[in-house]
């Protein structure tokens, strides 16, 4: 699936070399999730699914970093947890460093174990497992 017109704005903005990372990132992202829906979120890329944010990446000053919203309950290596809620990230510093096993990996365990972050403000701050 082509990428939106606002996700490929973000590219556009990006270094050469970031810009082959975050590539790279969306079109294994789209293989590993075409059912998802992309959009620029909170300022960068997120893949949802059914209004959840599942994936996403974003520029920070030394690195690409990418972020599974619910990645701390995934049973994979190579991600480190990420925040006070369920999430996990890695981040890359050029596009040789994505594995992309380890990230198809991470994006059929991104499918099946979610936590509800669509709904976090009428739960009153606290996220909850969906159940498939």
């Amino acid at each position: 699936m082509p990428l939106p017109d606002d996700v490929r704005d973000y590219h556009r903005k990006l270094a050469p070399e970031d810009r082959e990372i975050c590539d790279l990132l969306a079109a294994e992202i789209d293989r590993g999730l075409p059912e998802a829906t992309a959009k620029v979120w909170h300022a960068h890329p997120v893949w949802f699914l059914d209004g959840n944010p599942i994936v996403g990446y974003d520029r920070l000053k030394d690195a690409v970093r990418l972020m599974f919203w619910s990645g701390q309950s995934f049973d994979a290596a190579g991600l480190a947890p990420s925040g006070s809620f369920e999430a996990a990230e890695v981040r890359y510093r050029s596009a040789d460093e994505i594995d992309v096993d380890a990230l198809g990996a991470w994006l059929s365990a991104a499918r099946e174990i979610q936590w509800d972050y669509e709904h976090i403000r009428t739960n009153r701050g606290l996220v909850k497992r969906t159940e498939f």
